[in-house]
């Protein structure tokens, strides 16, 4: 294990990070949009809203915790605004509580202590918790490297827990990790997974040979993905609507039998687009037309005129708004990018908004990171060698970190140079 994970603690993972603002399940869709739209991960926490009212009183961990609802992506709302019910009555649908859209998941955030170790909240994220819940004491300065070691070296050694071993550590460290039932000052930042991934990614050097390792010799490809065949409904991808990553393949069988990428239906896809059309296009299109793009100049019969209402100010969604007169269904509506040299049967040449990031199975981990974390992607596609856009697996954030945690003897050193790796992470 990399010593760069014993040695830091969450708490240097903070610095900079600004308090969060709870997003209650009361609010309403239009409102969660927005927030989505804000957010720089691309989904929300959701909460309840405290029994008390009142910023003085304090409010203990365990409580916290509980009100803790579950994290909102695009996805989930545009799903959501698919739905038959919603998809006729637009206002209804923005009007709608969150709490009726958020899957309730109690387990995808951790309240944890700044002086936790960064290799115990990886094990954390490991297990599938998304956000880490850190208060922001006034006591806090960091962590250095030096007192870390000494805190945590002398427990490990003698088998000692933190809450044994208080009057060891330095005055502003002096608190238990597991101190759940104590008042907490109310102030807390979120760390997500991507915050972590950029930690990692600035102390590649510590963690060699791990980062010219091939996703494939770490094991980190993911066969177990979600996937559509391009000529069924788009709206199936909704049925199967996977958590991590929140992506779904479309897919074309080749005649040897395997699959072949055209494009993706995701949460990081559906972050900054036009919700109300999303939906409309999910709910109407193939999963070819979605993810490929269709053009303006289609006939009636097959797509019909597409209104957006903006007596609720729901075309401020979208990316540039909107006049609020009825218009056709575009895939610029989305946020595709269409190209009219180019038909479906050129799907080779296709590169717009809705092409999937992909990499190949002997790319290295710190080229897939690189490449994650330029995207602002929470996942990479991985494709064979020998045959372009032929699909392998996945690659997500719990991949990537189950990776860099794992023994040293699992390690397959690569003979790759550092030049290799350059033009991999340019790519």
């Amino acid at each position: 294990m990399a010593s760069v994970f014993v040695y830091h603690v969450v708490g240097d993972l903070t610095v900079g990070k600004p308090e969060i603002v709870e997003f209650y399940e009361s609010e309403t869709v239009l409102s969660a949009i927005r927030a989505i739209g804000e957010s720089p991960e691309g989904s929300i926490p959701v909460w309840k809203k405290r029994s008390h009212v009142g910023s003085s009183i304090m409010e203990s961990s365990d409580m916290r915790q509980q009100r803790f609802v579950g994290i909102l992506s695009s996805f989930d709302i545009v799903a959501f605004l698919a739905k038959d019910e919603y998809l006729g009555d637009q206002d209804k649908a923005l009007k709608t509580p969150v709490s009726e859209v958020v899957v309730p998941n109690n387990s995808l955030l951790r309240l944890v202590d700044p002086a936790t170790r960064l290799i115990d909240a990886l094990d954390m994220i490991k297990q599938g918790v998304k956000r880490l819940l850190v208060p922001k004491s006034v006591a806090w300065k960091g962590m250095s490297k030096r007192f870390s070691v000494i805190y945590y070296g002398k427990w490990l050694k003698n088998n000692e827990s933190p809450s044994n071993s208080s009057n060891n550590l330095p005055a502003n460290m002096n608190r238990s990790t597991t101190s759940s039932g104590n008042a907490i000052r109310d102030r807390y930042c979120c760390l997500s997974r991507e915050d972590v991934l950029r930690f990692i990614i600035g102390c590649l050097g510590a963690l060699a040979p791990l980062p010219l390792t091939s996703i494939a010799a770490l094991g980190a490809i993911n066969s177990n993905y979600s996937y559509i065949e391009s000529s069924t409904p788009a709206i199936e991808a909704t049925q199967k609507l996977p958590q991590d990553p929140s992506a779904v393949a479309v897919i074309e069988n080749t005649p040897d039998g395997q699959y072949k990428i055209i494009g993706e239906i995701s949460a990081c896809r559906l972050w900054k687009c036009d919700y109300l059309a999303a939906a409309w296009a999910l709910a109407n299109l193939s999963a070819e037309q979605f993810v490929m793009g269709v053009e303006d100049n289609v006939t009636s019969r097959s797509l019909a005129e597409f209104c957006v209402n903006s007596s609720s100010g729901d075309t401020e969604l979208a990316n540039g708004g909107g006049s609020g007169k009825p218009r056709k269904f575009s895939s610029r509506s989305i946020g595709f990018f269409n190209n009219s040299n180019h038909s479906f049967g050129s799907r080779s040449m296709y590169r717009g908004r809705s092409a999937p990031l992909t990499c190949k199975i002997t790319s290295s981990l710190a080229a897939v990171l690189a490449q994650m974390l330029s995207h602002r992607a929470t996942h990479v596609w991985v494709i064979e060698d020998e045959n372009d856009d032929v699909l392998v697996g996945v690659v997500g954030y719990a991949d990537i970190l189950a990776a860099v945690i794992k023994p040293p003897a699992t390690f397959i050193p690569a003979n790759r140079s550092t030049e290799v790796l350059g033009n991999e992470i340019q790519c």
